[in-house]
């Protein structure tokens, strides 16, 4: 980082002007969230107040807007946000869903799944700017930069978040990852139409990937009928990653109208934020060689196409049952890209549970024991 970046003054992100409406905060109503926790949003007009869990708050706000007295003192964002520098890559599917991927000018991620953002990449709609933790002060100031959203990985480099916002670019870290439901993570897409004024889309996107969800009607299957699911990956020094119970994935599975096939108790699960921990091989075989359905999790090592290259991963794979009667699965790479995809990855789970997925799953493949 050259040195004379740190003199730059400070950019003022909000204009002043002469008063043309009196706003009052006595006339504010919340955003209906249905599922989120982590954030609220507290809207007067066209003015909303946006307080996240971290403790950060911060006012959206129309460019020509005036702020009303008792926001004056909370930092303003004026909206639409132009030339944003997205260094959560969960949040890029969120704003592809609403159609806001021409406000989004910078990522910090280089390799994508989903090929949308390559294309992006590779015709420089899209520009790489550097990791979150070094990003390309000079070429986000050159280009305009209007916002940088992280996710909690920042906070291991405060002094990246101070320096940006000292140069005036505004940041927001987005804590969807903390949600407890999965379709609470998907709701921060609400936040992102606020930001890009596109709020209706993202309520009518939201709403409709909901109610899909809500009719599953996995209440009306009989508890001892529901069919247990491993999820996992070996691990290259032989372990057997799983996600822990309170994990998104494994509520995803509940919400598909499967049982997770492990337990707090078998886990002996830690306090720690990961959404994963290792098992020894024997206690993995122990507990899952009899789980109705396996699903492999592609995201760190690859896919797997046929058992073959499965056992070769692990040998005693062979033994357990999903694999003799062909319900092993492998998750598609993209799988944890796509933020806005929670819905469907839900009810594509729920298809591969109840018998009835078909040959053009998009999130999962069978493994084929060829």
């Amino acid at each position: 980082m050259k040195k004379y970046l740190l003199l730059i003054p400070l950019i003022v992100l909000s204009s002043c002007g002469e008063k043309n409406n009196s706003i009052s905060v006595d006339n504010s109503e919340k955003l209906n969230l249905e599922y989120a926790q982590q954030f609220t949003v507290e809207k007067n007009g066209d003015i909303s107040h946006v307080k996240i869990n971290n403790g950060d708050e911060f006012i959206l706000a129309p460019k020509d807007s005036d702020i009303p007295d008792e926001y004056k003192n909370i930092k303003t964002i004026r909206t639409p946000v132009e030339n944003i520098y997205l260094a959560s890559s969960s949040v890029m599917d969120l704003f592809s869903g609403i159609n806001s991927l021409d406000l989004v000018k910078f990522t910090s991620t280089k390799d994508w799944s989903m090929d949308y953002v390559n294309d992006a990449l590779n015709n420089g709609d899209i520009t790489y700017a550097g990791k979150y933790r070094t990003p390309d002060f000079e070429l986000l100031l050159s280009e305009n930069c209007g916002l940088a959203i992280e996710n909690t990985m920042i906070y291991h480099t405060p002094e990246i978040k101070e320096q940006l916002e000292n140069l005036g670019i505004p940041v927001i870290v987005e804590y969807s990852s903390y949600e407890p439901h999965p379709l609470g993570r998907m709701e921060w897409i609400k936040l992102y139409g606020l930001l890009t004024g596109h709020e209706q889309e993202a309520e009518k996107l939201f709403s409709e990937k909901a109610a899909q969800v809500e009719n599953l009607k996995i209440d009306d299957i009989n508890p001892d009928e529901k069919k247990s699911v491993a999820f996992f990956y070996i691990t290259s020094n032989g372990y057997a990653s799983v996600r822990k119970p309170n994990d998104y994935v494994s509520k995803m599975i509940e919400l598909a109208g499967g049982e997770y096939i492990f337990t707090a108790d078998d886990l002996n699960v830690d306090e720690n934020a990961l959404s994963t921990m290792n098992m020894q091989i024997e206690s993995f075989y122990e507990k899952a060689k009899d789980a109705d359905i396996i699903i492999y999790n592609s995201t760190i090592d690859g896919e797997i196409q046929n058992i073959q290259q499965l056992v070769e991963k692990c040998s005693v794979l062979s033994d357990f049952k999903a694999v003799k009667n062909n319900n092993a699965w492998c998750s598609e790479k993209d799988m944890f890209q796509q933020t806005g995809a929670a819905a469907d990855i839900i009810i594509e789970m729920n298809k591969i549970i109840t018998d009835t997925a078909e040959d053009d799953t998009e999130f999962f493949h069978r493994i084929e024991n060829d």
